[in-house]
This record gives structure tokens, C-alpha cells and sequence, in this order.
């Protein structure tokens, strides 16, 4: 039943007196009036509708979280410290440094290493 193919009301019916003989064996009762198939239906309907609503809700929670603005109110909402800011900063810093080397652009290297020594000195300061 696991499959996507469909499967009649009176196949779900079944497996529900099939899982009732199997708990039975084991001492289990399931104490459950059988469903008619209205209820069976209007069950369907309902599990249908949430999920519905479950992939609604993915896809709109998807395309906000892409949008810039989600991106700098979850970002401000992690209320860095300052350290941690002056670590992130050092990492991007270092990674431009890098860049920069590669394409042999030294000027930019210069102006990179004045700001790292600046956020080294928060990070020394955070450390005392």
C-alpha cells in the first residue's frame, strides 16, 4: 500500500481487519469502529487537505527564505557578538586576501591587510 497507485476503500478496509488480526496475535486490542466509507472518504479528503496546505506552506516558506530580506532579518537575528562578527569579518577578509593575490591585484592586498590589522585588534581586545 505504499506504492502511488490508487487503492479502493475496500483495500484500505482490509488492511485495517488484517493490522486487527496481526495485534490480535499479540494480545493487542484495537478498539476501532470500522469506518463506513463516507468516513473513509471524508478522512481521505482531510489528509489530503493538509497536505496540500503542508506543501503550500514549504513552497512559500522557500521563496521568502530566498529573498534578501529574509536573509538580513535571520542574519540580525543572530545577535552576533562582537568577536564573532570581527571572526566572520577576518575569514572574508582572508579570502579576498587570497583572491586578490591570485590575480596579482597588490593594491587591493594593501587596503585588505590595513583592515585586517583593525580586526585583529578587536579580536585581541576580545580575548583580554
Amino acid at each position: 500500500m505504499t506504492n502511488n497507485k490508487r487503492v479502493s476503500n475496500e483495500k484500505i478496509l482490509s488492511e485495517i481487519k488484517n493490522l486487527r488480526t496481526v495485534f490480535a496475535k499479540y494480545g493487542v486490542d484495537v478498539v476501532v469502529d470500522p469506518m463506513t466509507e463516507t468516513e473513509l472518504n471524508a478522512l481521505a479528503v482531510k489528509v489530503v487537505s493538509r497536505m496540500v496546505k503542508l506543501k503550500s506552506m514549504e513552497d512559500w516558506f522557500d521563496h521568502v527564505n530566498r529573498s534578501e530580506l529574509a536573509w538580513s532579518v535571520a542574519y540580525e537575528d543572530l545577535e552576533l557578538t562582537e568577536e564573532e562578527n570581527a571572526l566572520g569579518e577576518a575569514a572574508k577578509l582572508m579570502t579576498l586576501m587570497n583572491l586578490f593575490q591570485d590575480e596579482e591585484e597588490y593594491e587591493k592586498c594593501a587596503i585588505i591587510k590595513g583592515r585586517i590589522a583593525q580586526v585583529n585588534k578587536v579580536l585581541k581586545k576580545g580575548k583580554k
